[in-house]
């Protein structure tokens, strides 16, 4: 057995799913190198060695296992009081580039932890709590259920934290945070209500040119001067989908010599039936279409849903969150048999489908319908998935973390000309000869760690170094044979 073999085994044993807990516990050894690491952030993990790298001397080990994905994130709590900075910061944003579409959301008791802390760690003492906080933020790991909740929360210093939030609140909400018992709840909350508040919006606006002056344009209340000013430098356009314009600005922009504009306002809730009609009729198609696709009565929740399906092609893998607010399911059942392609890749994207017609959107004649269902309907069919894997290689990485994606039926999807199809197809174990030969790494690796194979030709397999990584991580290799690969991987000569 040559040496060059050993990381590859390590690697391979590391990802092995049949490797049994007191296996993987040996990976956590320092001789083990880099193959524990990856082990301990790339897959699911036995509870005993979940255990044993809570509580590992090895920093690096704790963060490895900080970023892990795959096992239940109520098992990572410990990691939220870590004594190193670095720890708890990869638990607070365990993503790199580029980050997985659907981000599982944090535990509230690590959370609260998180935001709570007081410090970033005694060990390292190289990050602050508030820089772990930012990367917490950044992460996406906040369900919108914590920030509603926030306002109501025990803790003052949540409370405080739902206040820059100020337009999603209820006004019961915003009321009780101006009147709350701690008076750092109430200044937050006096701090951040002048977004609604017309004059404090105007002396804070800043100049032409500024990056945050469509925020306060687009978003905030405004005086009438200020709506003129807008006019009057030709921003209207920021103030298309502001909320709290009154209707005779509304009807200005729907008149607006600008269609961009005129396609903004077309799809506004608030339009009046008079200049829907009007904008029904508008020479451009894009207004036309924008006022033909959302019939009424309109809520901002169906606006924002068919946004989010314009603003995307078919390609973009843009994050999957959860909405602020949801249109019914009545509106998704009914877009799902609309004659518009728009609104049929719209219901495809709610998951709550019901299943007859998830059926009937699997097979539209609308591609772009099918690849939504695929990338967002947890009961999409299986031959869908592998038909959008096959001819979209931007949404593999997602279709691939889904539960439902189907692992076996691939046989015909081996002399794919991608080779990533090919090693997808190659993994299948009702394969009659996997492709061990094939002339891409990432086709033999997968072939090699077929269960399908014999245990003579695994043997040979482990051996070669083209497929030693994929033999390693084969679920039919015995565990006496794998502890014999880590005693000679491990110990030391004789």
């Amino acid at each position: 057995m040559s040496d060059s073999l050993h990381q590859p085994w390590l690697r391979g044993i590391a990802f092995n799913p049949s490797a049994p807990a007191e296996v993987l516990t040996r990976l956590l050894d320092r001789t083990a190198g880099e193959a524990g690491l990856l082990m301990c952030e790339g897959r699911d993990l036995p509870d005993a060695v979940i255990e044993a790298a809570l509580h590992h001397p090895a920093r690096p080990v704790r963060r490895a296992l900080a970023g892990n994905r795959h096992i239940d994130l109520s098992r990572l709590a410990p990691l939220a009081t870590d004594p190193s900075g670095f720890v708890r910061v990869r638990l607070a944003n365990p993503y790199g580039h580029p980050r997985p579409r659907r981000v599982r959301p944090l535990p509230d008791d690590i959370i609260v932890t998180l935001l709570t802390a007081q410090d970033g760690g005694s060990e390292d003492a190289l990050l602050t709590e508030h820089e772990i906080v930012q990367e917490l933020i950044s992460s996406r790991q906040i369900p919108r259920s914590f920030y509603r909740a926030m306002a109501g929360h025990q803790l003052p210093s949540l409370r405080e934290r739902a206040a820059p939030g100020w337009q999603s609140l209820t006004p019961t909400e915003r009321e009780a945070l101006l009147t709350d018992s701690d008076p750092t709840v109430r200044e937050a909350a006096r701090k951040s209500s002048w977004v609604l508040d017309p004059e404090r919006v105007e002396a804070k606006l800043p100049r032409i040119g500024s990056l945050s002056r469509p925020f306060f344009l687009g978003v905030c209340a405004l005086s009438p001067a200020l709506i003129e000013q807008c006019f009057a430098e030709r921003t209207q356009g920021l103030l298309a989908w502001n909320r709290h314009i009154p209707a005779d600005v509304v009807a200005r922009l729907a008149r607006d010599p600008d269609a961009e504009i005129r396609k903004m306002i077309a799809a506004r809730p608030d339009l009046g039936p008079e200049l829907a009609a009007e904008l029904g009729e508008d020479p451009d198609e894009g207004v036309r279409m924008r006022a033909r696709i959302h019939p009424f009565p309109r809520t901002w929740a169906e606006l924002r849903a068919i946004q989010e399906v314009l603003d995307h092609g078919p390609d973009c893998a843009h994050p999957i969150t959860e909405p602020d607010t949801e249109p019914s399911p009545a509106w998704f059942a009914a877009c799902a048999v609309s004659g518009e392609p728009v609104l049929r890749r719209v219901a495809a994207t709610w998951p709550g489908l019901p299943s007859e017609l998830v059926a009937t959107l699997a097979r539209d004649e609308d591609e772009e319908v099918r690849i939504r269902l695929a990338c967002h309907q947890p009961s999409a069919p299986p031959d869908l998935l592998v038909e959008v894997f096959a001819a979209r290689p931007a949404h593999r990485p997602h279709l691939l973390s889904l539960p439902a994606f189907p692992r076996t039926g691939l046989a015909h999807l081996v002399g794919h000309p991608d080779p990533e199809v090919r090693a997808l197809a190659a993994a299948d174990p009702a394969l009659v000869e996997p492709p061990v030969n094939d002339p891409e790494e990432s086709v033999r690796r997968a072939a090699a760690a077929n269960p399908g194979l014999t245990p003579e030709a695994l043997e040979a397999l482990l051996h070669d170094p083209r497929t030693a990584e994929g033999a390693a991580a084969n679920p039919s290799l015995p565990v006496p044979r794998m502890h014999a690969l880590l005693d000679r991987c491990l110990l030391p000569s004789p």
